[in-house]
This record gives C-alpha cells, sequence and structure tokens, in this order.
C-alpha cells in the first residue's frame, strides 16, 4: 500500500515563499513520476509541476517561481515556491504515478496542504 504525506503548507504574504514536501512509503519500485498539483475554490485541479528521471515539466503559471525537486533514495518530492501571489493560493497535492510490472499506472495522491498567499 502506498501512501503520500504532504507537509509545509501555510500563510505566506505576497511575494514571499514556502517549501512544501511529500514523503511516500510504500512499495514504490520501477518507473514512477511524482508531482505537485493544486485546486483553487471553484476551479478544477491542474498540474503544477512533475518530476521523472530528473527530467522537470512545468506549468506556465510557475516557471521561474516554483523548483520541483525529488530524493529518490527517501522517495521524497519537495516543491520550492518563490514569489507567490494570491493567484497560488490553492489547496496543493502531492501525486505519484506508478508503472506496475503489467506496465498499466497506478495513480496515488496524498491529502492536500493547503497554501494561503495573502498580506
Amino acid at each position: 500500500q502506498v501512501q503520500l504525506v504532504e507537509s509545509g503548507g501555510g500563510l505566506v504574504q505576497p511575494g514571499g515563499s514556502l517549501r512544501l514536501s511529500c514523503a511516500a512509503s510504500g512499495s514504490i519500485f520501477g518507473l514512477n513520476v511524482m508531482g505537485w498539483y493544486r485546486q483553487a475554490p471553484g476551479k478544477r485541479r491542474e498540474l503544477v509541476a512533475t518530476i521523472s528521471g530528473g527530467i522537470t515539466n512545468y506549468a506556465d503559471s510557475v516557471t521561474g517561481r516554483l523548483v520541483i525537486s525529488r530524493d529518490n533514495a527517501k522517495n521524497t518530492v519537495d516543491l520550492q515556491m518563490n514569489s507567490l501571489q494570491p493567484e497560488d493560493t490553492a489547496v496543493y497535492y502531492c501525486r505519484l504515478q506508478l508503472r506496475t510490472i503489467s506496465r498499466q499506472w497506478n495513480d496515488y495522491w496524498g491529502q492536500g496542504t493547503q497554501v494561503t498567499v495573502s498580506s
């Protein structure tokens, strides 16, 4: 059973920084993709950034401000968020996509952590 636990959310002023962390536990091996998604009130969940095999992918709205990184040995993925703006306010979710031996993809989500950017 795979579990994801996020931490690091909170309240920050515009222009400030936060760092989110996600720790994955359980049977994790083989090809996988870890990432961060967010959902603002009244909006659909959207991709923020993903990382796999050292390759990163970012939403246009966060490029240059947010940086995703991972520690494969610890099965953790972090999101360093700089120059935060009110429009970054959302619940941030960690996601793990794990390819099985039968080459199907299993999808796991964390419980979410609230990020609020406000003065």
